[in-house]
């Protein structure tokens, strides 16, 4: 499955299973997409991909109800999944503080001024009457990849509530 296409928007919709696809259970998830959107969860990705670029709003309804469903489904099996999330961000910050490799960084610069050039192009001179589509799209697929970027430089939403959780003092498995 193309994240880039769907990516901003699975991740809006259905947080959990966007997580989950990127990750060891994205098989589950791919066939709650599939079972949510078209009854059966044989559906191929690009199928599943076509299918939520131009869902109605009852499928978008039903993506959100699995996303639950699914959300709960990982509790029941003890499957932690910003837990997998976390340590595999982890030991890519790990293997970038072992090699020093200069590419990461090249790449989270030109993914940057990507994002906020196109972003100040559209603000100060509008969408275009032509390829307007591709550049929004283009912006989502730069949005995206700049939020994992900055989570993996100064860590996630998620890790920083632990962590102020942790400083706190309170229970973290309540």
């Amino acid at each position: 499955m193309d994240m880039k296409a769907i990516g901003g928007l699975l991740a809006q919709l259905a947080p959990t299973i966007a997580t989950a696809i990127g990750g060891p259970v994205a098989g589950m998830a791919t066939k709650a997409l599939s079972s949510a959107l078209f009854g059966h969860q044989d559906a191929p990705d690009d199928e599943i991909q076509a299918a939520l670029l131009n869902a109605t709003p009852d499928q978008l309804a039903a993506v959100k109800k699995i996303d639950a469903d699914f959300k709960a489904k990982m509790k029941e099996l003890d499957i932690d999944l910003e837990r997998i999330v976390s340590q595999d961000r982890d030991s890519a910050r790990n293997m970038q503080m072992a090699t020093n490799d200069w590419i990461p960084r090249a790449m989270a610069i030109m993914v940057t001024f990507g994002f906020f050039g196109i972003l100040t192009w559209l603000l100060t001179k509008g969408v275009p009457p032509t390829g307007s589509e591709t550049l929004i799209y283009m912006l989502g697929a730069l949005g995206t990849a700049w939020t994992g970027i900055v989570q993996f430089y100064f860590g996630s939403s998620a890790g920083s509530k632990a962590k102020t959780d942790a400083l706190a003092g309170k229970d973290l498995h309540k």
